[in-house]
């Protein structure tokens, strides 16, 4: 049976007195996208760090398709993307992916490798002139130069715009969409996580609070929400009348009530004859599972492996 992409087991880091990771554990297999989450100050950053061989664990251990993450078989295999990284002065755009390619024995192409992150027009550049958002699509290029089997990304849009988001994610996709190949990421903005992730593993000082599907994690959360947009009769006060609300939203006539028991919300609303329509029953979205979770006192999980 083929190794798991990463597995991380029973992973400590101490800094004096601070356990800024606790006892992680948990698997990827290979072909998932997995978002690792958690509030600043969480362990990310640390646990991203041993993963990719750049911090030894206190305790425990930590394999990349089964070998430790410094051995040259797993860093061939292997794409990274960092938050903070210092280009090299005075070296062109093309020339540093050409570098890049020379460490790997089946590199991408470079015109290929440029093309995928939007800077073909920007080769003859120098590297530490690109603005915030033209050097993370050069990082990436440069992320993606070995063809790697996992590509790990460490906030990997901060400084682009919208635009640049979104075409980020498109290559991505398209990246990982032949079930061969192995995403891990962190982010700040939840809504990426939540449109690309398969599984996502939640942090809170330094233990893992929370690990599953997006449904698992919402449900985890245990929130539910009734939309609907309110007609002109339909008033705040009726809106804040009806049973079991725990809080309300307005954006506009869009309503968005949080409660434990949708149903009687429903139900209440309909009795009442509230001028509303377009009535919407869900989970919320993954930002408002992650506020509940990182709130809650005490970690909903022990930290066991998952698949």
């Amino acid at each position: 049976m083929a190794a798991d992409a990463v597995s991380v087991e029973r992973v400590s880091k101490r800094f004096g007195p601070t356990r800024a990771v606790d006892g992680v554990s948990f698997d990827i297999h290979t072909g998932t996208i997995v978002a690792l989450l958690g509030p600043n100050g969480a362990g990310k950053t640390t646990l991203i760090s041993m993963i990719l061989g750049l911090t030894q664990p206190s305790e425990g251990s930590v394999r990349i398709f089964g070998h430790r993450p410094r051995d040259r078989a797993a860093r061939e295999r292997l794409g990274v993307m960092l938050q903070h990284v210092t280009l090299p002065q005075s070296v062109k755009v093309k020339e540093l992916v050409a570098w890049f390619r020379s460490f790997y024995r089946h590199p991408l192409p470079a015109d290929h490798l440029m093309r995928m992150a939007g800077i073909e027009h920007l080769a003859e550049r120098e590297a530490v002139k690109l603005s915030g958002g033209e050097q993370r699509r050069l990082q990436f290029a440069l992320a993606m130069a070995g063809d790697p089997q996992l590509l790990v990304l460490d906030e990997p849009t901060t400084g682009m715009d919208v635009e640049s988001r979104r075409a980020f994610w498109n290559s991505l996709r398209s990246f990982v969409h032949d079930g061969r190949r192995t995403l891990l990421l962190t982010t700040h903005h939840l809504e990426e996580a939540e449109s690309v992730a398969d599984r996502v593993i939640l942090l809170k000082g330094g233990r893992v609070i929370a690990d599953g599907s997006l449904s698992d994690i919402k449900a985890q959360a245990g929130n539910r929400y009734v939309s609907f947009v309110a007609g002109p009769a339909c008033t705040k006060e009726q809106i804040e009348a009806l049973p079991h609300v725990m809080s309300v939203r307005f954006s506009g006539r869009h309503v968005r009530i949080q409660t434990d028991r949708p149903d009687d919300v429903l139900r209440a609303i309909i009795l009442r004859d509230l001028d509303a329509s377009s009535f919407e029953v869900s989970q919320g979205a993954l930002e408002d599972a992650f506020v509940t979770l990182t709130e809650l006192d005490h970690p909903l999980q022990e930290e066991g492996a998952h698949g």
